[in-house]
């Protein structure tokens, strides 16, 4: 069902109780749509299986020994050019 933002302001609880039975309903500004308020079922649902975004850094490319090397063994000063 869509909802106006004002009808959708004025009846939040409404709309959350629909979600919850009816599925996702469209709140609308100046007639376009705006927004999608969810039951939590259906949010669960839809981020299931999906990665964190920990997940995809963890699951980055592997570096190679190469790489491994270069980054433990930089220089512990300053790369730019601070006077000491």
């Amino acid at each position: 069902m869509e909802w106006p933002l004002q009808d959708a302001k004025n009846q939040f609880s409404r709309v959350v109780q629909r979600a919850r039975s009816e599925g996702p309903q469209i709140v609308t500004l100046r007639g376009e749509r705006a927004a999608v308020v969810l039951s939590a079922a259906d949010y669960d649902a839809l981020r299931a299986g999906r990665p964190s975004l920990v997940d995809d850094l963890l699951a980055g490319p592997a570096w190679d020994d190469e790489l491994a090397e270069a980054a433990s063994t930089r220089a512990k000063t300053p790369s730019r050019g601070v006077a000491l």
